[in-house]
């Protein structure tokens, strides 16, 4: 028998580094880097001197895979696959609640994803009861699903899902009364003669400005063409002149003054601008 045929025959008790690489799916280079590195030595040899891998080689390179796969580095592996049975559970319960942490963290964030694709879809996410009870008998739900077909594709949308999706019910009445006392506060301006463009004037304007801030970034060009919105839209106007009659057009030339002495031409100002 020649020693090529001694080989093989020795190599029948155990599998070469080749054939051990393809058998768990990892490649050569690694196979000898966790040999160098005395995570897994092949045990056996044949005659020629070629590595061979043994059953029991194979099962603990599994077990290094099994741990690879839970995040442990390599050294840590190692002291564990060498650990007294007592003394691997320390470093596997560590493993484990680390995991367990990682996951919740994950579900937190999944969660967090799904409230913002229902916020994008729904608009906001409170039952139209809920929405009457905290914005009061005025409030007509349909408009967030108006609003949301009409500029559910703005990134100003996206901007309002991402901040209202983390919004409790709590969240939203503290909005509304905020909203309310700004719709007193404007009220009461308007019969006490405030003109627009004064310092006061201006106050009010930028307090405006601000409540639409809560849901999406507002430039003076975009309060301009809300204020044309509100004049024009008979929604919008029922709603600021059941608060006070005239305010509607009163808001916009307030708007429009606190604009123009920021540097905006409210003729010419674009939602773009």
């Amino acid at each position: 028998m020649t020693n090529g045929a001694a080989d093989d025959a020795v190599a029948l008790d155990g599998l070469t580094v080749g054939a051990t690489a393809s058998l768990v799916g990892v490649t050569v280079r690694t196979l000898h880097h966790w040999d160098a590195i005395g995570l897994v030595h092949p045990s056996e040899r044949t005659i020629g001197g070629y590595r061979l891998y043994s059953a029991a080689d194979v099962a603990r390179i599994h077990r290094v895979l099994i741990y690879r796969e839970l995040g442990l580095p390599l050294d840590g592996i190692g002291e564990l696959l060498d650990a007294p049975a007592i003394d691997a559970t320390v470093p596997l319960r560590q493993q484990r609640a680390q995991l367990v942490e990682r996951i919740s963290r994950l579900q937190g964030m999944v969660n967090a994803v799904d409230r913002m694709i229902e916020a994008t879809s729904v608009g906001i996410l409170l039952s139209a009861e809920e929405q009457v009870a905290i914005f009061g008998k005025r409030w007509q739900p349909s408009r967030v699903a108006e609003a949301r077909d009409r500029w559910g594709d703005t990134a100003q949308w996206a901007q309002y899902a991402e901040r209202t999706a983390g919004m409790t019910a709590e969240d939203w009445r503290q909005v509304a009364e905020s909203l309310s006392a700004l719709g007193d506060d404007l009220a009461a301006a308007k019969r006490a003669g405030v003109s627009p463009g004064s310092a006061e004037g201006n106050t009010l304007a930028e307090r405006h400005r601000a409540s639409i801030g809560v849901y999406f970034h507002c430039t003076h060009s975009m309060h301009v063409c809300l204020g044309r919105r509100y004049v024009a839209d008979p929604g919008f106007a029922a709603y600021y002149d059941a608060i006070e009659p005239g305010l509607t057009s009163w808001l916009r030339d307030v708007i429009d003054a606190n604009a123009r002495d920021r540097g905006i031409d409210p003729e010419t100002a674009t939602w773009t601008t």
